[in-house]
């Protein structure tokens, strides 16, 4: 059984991340709360998600000073991007998934062109609430930042990578699937974790350590839920990876392996955080989380 330290830490983290989760979703309905099919699309891609990214935002504002208020526009834009990532990445010309959370995804409950453009909106309107003055003096800042990490150099660039590694002829090694998901996934990472001190014109070094292990823990322990999770769960078609002959960090280290790579890298952003002391023990068990969870 899990020790009692482990279970107060869980709970602890559960209800920060519940309490960002509503937060969120609160600000989504404010900003996105047109009636018509396009913002209802664009709100069922966002609402019912972890939002992980748009908590460790927050987390980072409340570290470097940022009032929460200007906080949310930055937590909300970032979810928008992910959102946005997820309804493409599920249409038939890329994954042609069925399932996103448990749900239908877009273009299975509307029609490919209401996903299209919801995907489209989702990604603009994220720089639309980048811009709103409450985000203040260092607005261009994140705006210029978010662009990098979600374009052709970060987000882009790791599904476009993807793509070409379903058509080659070998598989990819392991620096080739590392830089991959440091683009698809840990790029996102990345921002929402660095956003706060940003935001607040402070050195981002620290938590851009923490993030950069955090999102290859994050796709280490995807690859592990695709062998071992529960479909149910997960909410999603799991083993698709190991079906098409595709490399993941499962394939190339092995299942053991893997998760010890896992827990490493968990133990290594934990320690990037000593600058901030006993303030970014939220942050912590949110890495634990992040190697730990079943969905």
């Amino acid at each position: 059984m899990p020790g009692t330290d482990t279970v107060t830490d869980t709970a602890q983290f559960a209800a920060a991340l519940k309490s960002a989760q509503a937060k969120i979703t609160a600000h989504a309905e404010l900003r996105l709360g047109g009636e018509d099919r396009l913002h209802a699309a664009m709100r069922y891609a966002i609402v019912g998600g972890k939002m992980l990214r748009g908590f460790l935002v927050l987390e980072s504002a409340r570290l470097h000073g940022v009032a929460e208020a200007a906080a949310l526009d930055a937590a909300l834009a970032i979810e928008c991007v992910h959102a946005y990532s997820l309804v493409h990445d599920d249409l038939p010309c890329m994954d042609d998934d069925d399932l996103r959370r448990g749900q239908p995804t877009i273009h299975r409950k509307w029609d490919e062109a209401t996903a299209v453009l919801a995907g489209d909106s989702l990604q603009t309107v994220a720089f639309e609430l980048l811009a709103r003055p409450e985000v203040g003096p260092h607005a261009i800042t994140l705006v210029a930042t978010l662009a990098q990490a979600a374009g052709k150099d970060g987000m882009v660039s790791g599904q476009m990578l993807d793509i070409a590694a379903e058509s080659a002829d070998m598989p990819l090694t392991l620096d080739q699937i590392t830089t991959l998901q440091e683009r698809k996934t840990g790029c996102l990472f990345e921002w929402s974790a660095i956003a706060g001190a940003l935001q607040a014109g402070d050195s981002p070094d620290a938590l851009r350590a923490y993030a950069r292990a955090l999102g290859l823990a994050f796709q280490i322990a995807d690859d592990i839920l695709d062998v071992e999770g529960d479909a149910v769960k997960v909410g999603k078609a799991l083993r698709k990876d190991a079906d098409a002959g595709k490399a993941t960090f499962v394939s190339l280290l092995g299942l053991d392996q893997a998760k010890a790579q896992a827990e490493a890298l968990c133990d290594q952003a934990c320690d990037a955080l000593a600058p901030y002391g006993d303030d970014a023990e939220t942050l912590k068990q949110a890495a634990r989380f992040v190697i730990s969870r079943d969905n």
